[in-house]
């Protein structure tokens, strides 16, 4: 039975802090954090967040309904290769986030959130050719990374979010492994990756 709740509790937390939802949460948090940005007004808000969802969730989402349709794909992408496709599509419907965000006149960290995800993105199907990485851990590291790098950015002090996100990084972490999804290589890299991409990109760019 508790090999049971614990096999549930991991797909659980697999679903709530998948790749797709990952951004949203993102911006979520850093719009309502103590970051400056908790200042902008509620309709700007409403709007970027509109935006992030459609562009980094729903499209992409919708877009491996639409592939899932064909019998040649597997909608559990198993092997490494099967992620590539969702993964281009993903990219090009992040730069179109990207694209409409730019239009705003609003601090363009927000944007480099996104380009840098769709570097995440392509670093990820780079290796996805050869191995299996976590696209999950890559997901939380680049918020992670984030996060870190805005704090160097604002000299801020993130203590309580940066330790939660490390708490949830570890949670996700230990989900994958207990649902053999992959192996713990797999997992330090894919955090590895997101963490550093995204940290180098907000904090010197």
């Amino acid at each position: 039975m508790s090999n049971k709740i614990l096999s549930t509790a991991a797909k659980v937390t697999s679903i709530i802090f998948h790749p797709l939802l990952i951004p949203s949460i993102g911006f979520l948090l850093l719009l309502n954090s103590g970051f400056y940005f908790s200042l902008l007004p509620w309709s700007v808000k409403k709007f970027m967040m509109l935006t992030v969802f459609l562009s980094t969730c729903l499209l992409p989402a919708l877009s491996i309904l639409i592939l899932s349709i064909s019998p040649r794909f597997d909608l559990n992408m198993e092997k490494s290769t099967d992620r590539i496709l969702p993964m281009l599509m993903s990219s090009v419907f992040y730069y179109l986030g990207y694209l409409i965000l730019e239009k705003l006149p609003i601090f363009p960290i927000y944007n480099l959130f996104l380009i840098a995800s769709i570097l995440v993105q392509i670093a990820l199907i780079v290796i996805s050719l050869k191995w299996k990485i976590s696209a999950h851990l890559a997901a939380i590291g680049a918020l992670v990374g984030g996060v870190i790098g805005l704090s160097f950015r604002l000299h801020e002090n993130p203590v309580l979010i940066l330790s939660s996100l490390i708490l949830v990084s570890g949670l996700v972490a230990s989900s994958r492994l207990i649902l053999l999804k992959h192996t713990s290589s797999q997992v330090y890299a894919g955090f590895t990756l997101g963490l550093i991409i995204i940290g180098m990109i907000i904090s010197f760019i």
